[in-house]
């Protein structure tokens, strides 16, 4: 590909998606805000929206999958470029959490009198952080741990304990979704109870929405794997979806210590 080409860079060929992702995006946001205003065609909109996001999303990266498998565009240097992204991006997500600990840790070391001056708020039932919290703490570290295997097996050659360690890790995230799922719908408070509830809610629920997106990306790269787009020097896709899990890991020990045990 590189033979008439005198650098190591990747000038990508003119796309579609960034145009359709941003008029998908303003149809989601747009649809949205007249759906919760009661307008005609809200509906419509924002689902409409919602469907051409997840197809301009499939498309953008099928043809980055093209590009880096079958093109070899991404060579060195584009490969450094993409780390330095992910890493940019991880990075980002972390101060997005680390407003929500502030808005708890702020709540918490100056309790309102409204929720009683003290913290948690009196009127507030808490969840047990030795059950189910204590459970999806171990499960999530386990699949930390077999990520790690997959990545390891990939470096190795071996395609088949990837491919084992892939759905024990997915396997383990769906586990722990489930269990999320179940601890919302019997948690004796609400995302409206009080400050206490907002920031519950709002941490652990981006959390959880966090978790389904690296399932979907790990089970992407199962299936890449599977389709040999992975080799012993180039997987990148697997090592952004690697790091992006563990990154999830460390979100979840910090919940865990912060909100469901000390804020108990």
């Amino acid at each position: 590909v590189y033979k008439f080409q005198k650098h190591s860079f990747h000038l990508v060929d003119p796309s579609p998606w960034p145009l359709i992702s941003g008029m998908s995006a303003l149809m989601l946001t747009f649809g949205f805000v007249l759906y919760m205003h009661g307008y005609s065609g809200g509906s419509f909109l924002w689902k409409f929206g919602l469907v051409m996001i997840v197809y301009m999303m499939y498309c953008w990266w099928r043809d980055i999958v093209r590009e880096g498998t079958i093109e070899g565009q991404h060579t060195k240097s584009v490969q450094a470029g993409l780390r330095m992204g992910v890493i940019l991006f991880i990075l980002s997500e972390v101060m997005f959490f680390f407003a929500f600990f502030w808005a708890f840790f702020h709540s918490s070391f100056n309790p309102s009198l409204a929720i009683g001056g003290v913290w948690p708020p009196a009127f507030i039932v808490t969840l047990d952080p030795w059950k189910i919290p204590l459970l999806n703490t171990f499960i999530l570290l386990t699949s930390g741990a077999s990520v790690t295997w997959a990545h390891h097996s990939i470096v190795m050659g071996s395609k088949h304990q990837a491919s084992l360690a892939l759905l024990t890790t997915v396997g383990l995230a769906v586990i722990f979704t489930l269990l999320q799922a179940y601890e919302y719908v019997t948690a004796p408070f609400t995302i409206s109870d009080s400050v206490y509830g907002s920031t519950f809610y709002m941490a652990t629920g981006f959390h959880g929405f966090h978790v389904i997106i690296g399932t979907i990306f790990l089970t992407v790269c199962f299936f890449r794997l599977y389709f040999n787009h992975f080799t012993r020097e180039h997987h990148f896709g697997f090592e952004a979806a690697a790091w992006y899990w563990h990154f999830v890991d460390v979100v979840w020990l910090f919940l865990f210590i912060t909100i469901y045990w000390w804020g108990s």
